[in-house]
């Protein structure tokens, strides 16, 4: 049998529930191993966009199980579950703030590990692009979507000829989201407002790419998706933090 995984904290986002590539079987399988204080979908974890153009039909028993998962780590191990707005599960607005004995919906919080506070946030408000150019947003989904498809026949392809895995549908999606990062300062603006909040560090998601550095100070750390990475960020009982990947966890 496996040995359980024990955090303080288990930061992941963009799983994207309800869109066709969204790995909800592996997110289970990684919760299902874990036992931790706090748990934070930090935005993107329902794809409400995909649910409304599909009408659904990516949603089926195994969405089931990831919330049956995440109700047995509050009602067996008492854990703090904490869901925050993306971009993606907007409808949340709605809602927000909601809080429901150890399940909070959220905008956003301040967490402190460490002897540090960190500004935790999905990000989108800070992307030019998401925020203030909606139909460029959803279009470029569309593409990604696209580009999703092609590469899983590429990599069925490769398969076949005895090659690994390679995304370049991620490789792709990280160089346009580097240059619109670069373009709107996605991680600056994060930084500069975690500074402004009296935090030391950002947690954040939205771009799909796990990374953990400083930012003039500022400890930027990003738990990247559950698309293709399959990566979240923990933290340990010593206020440590590091990026895991589930690839790295399986049996």
């Amino acid at each position: 049998m496996k040995e359980r995984l024990s955090y303080r904290t288990v930061v992941l986002s963009d799983i994207h529930l309800g869109s066709r590539y969204s790995k909800v079987v592996e997110v289970g399988d990684f919760l299902s191993g874990v036992d931790c204080e706090r748990l934070i979908f930090n935005g993107d974890t329902i794809d409400g966009w995909q649910l409304q153009k599909n009408n659904y039909a990516f949603w089926g028993p195994d969405h089931a199980r990831f919330f049956r998962v995440v109700m047995a780590m509050i009602e067996k191990h008492g854990t703090e579950v904490n869901f925050l707005r993306g971009n993606h599960d907007d409808f949340m607005d709605k809602i927000i703030p909601m809080f429901m004995g150890n399940l909070n919906i959220i905008k956003d919080m301040v967490l402190e590990s460490g002897g540090n506070k960190y500004f935790v946030t999905h990000g989108d408000i800070f992307d030019s692009i998401t925020s203030n150019m909606k139909w460029i947003a959803k279009l470029g989904d569309l593409a990604y979507n696209i580009l999703l498809k092609i590469n899983a026949l590429y990599n069925r392809i490769r398969s076949l000829m005895g090659k690994p895995y390679y995304s370049f549908s991620q490789a792709l999606k990280n160089k346009v989201k580097k240059a619109v990062s670069n373009a709107s300062d996605f991680d600056v603006m994060l930084a500069d407002v975690a500074r402004t909040k009296g935090c030391q560090g950002v947690i954040c998601g939205h771009i799909h790419r796990p990374e953990d550095r400083i930012i003039e100070g500022i400890r930027y750390l990003n738990s990247g998706d559950w698309v293709e990475t399959m990566s979240a960020l923990v933290e340990d009982f010593d206020g440590n933090w590091s990026i895991v990947y589930y690839k790295d966890m399986r049996p």
